[in-house]
């Protein structure tokens, strides 16, 4: 292991091996690219209480 590659006390979110300081939280680039590419492709998304159309159904009332 070389000086970049110091592991953290956390895990990696994608793979699990210990993170590197460099690519915190990840262990590596690869895995913060299948990150990003999971957040670009739609498949973390946050949660909202509103309905898009619900403003549209308030509108018409």
């Amino acid at each position: 292991m070389n000086d970049n590659e110091k592991p953290s006390e956390k895990a990696c979110p994608i793979c699990g091996r210990p993170a590197v300081e460099e690519t915190k939280p990840f262990c590596s680039k690869r895995c913060a690219d299948v990150d990003l590419s999971r957040w670009l492709g739609g498949v973390y998304r946050i949660e909202s209480p509103d309905r898009p159309d619900a403003e549209e159904a308030d509108e018409r009332e």
